[in-house]
């Protein structure tokens, strides 16, 4: 059974899903599973997401035309698909991070 807090966080996470991704992919173009990654430890080792959520926001962004994704990888090795910003990508971010700032002073002044 689902606690309440931990509702509570699960239902903060979901709403920035998009953000996030697209702040990682602000530094350049990574894999699903290294961005995953990276979210687990640039949050501090709080937001760990299952493979299956990480895909899901990519291919969905991906579908809105903020990321596109190629596959790379060497000759006969291990091939990856490797999603990068695309311009849009960068101005959504950018929107939504501002968003976000604005969304979290006013909930951090409600809270005071």
């Amino acid at each position: 059974m689902t606690t309440r807090a931990q509702r509570f966080r699960k239902d903060l996470a979901a709403g920035s899903y998009d953000l996030i991704v697209l702040d990682v992919l602000r530094d350049g173009p990574a894999y699903g599973y290294e961005i995953r990654r990276r979210i687990f430890e640039q949050s501090r080792h709080t937001l760990l997401w299952r493979s299956g959520t990480i895909y899901n926001v990519l291919h969905d962004l991906e579908r809105q035309g903020l990321v596109t994704s190629t596959w790379q990888g060497r000759a006969g090795g291990r091939q990856r698909r490797y999603y990068s910003l695309t311009t849009r990508g960068h101005r959504v971010w950018q929107e939504q991070r501002r968003a976000w700032r604005a969304f979290v002073a006013a909930v951090n002044a409600l809270l005071r």
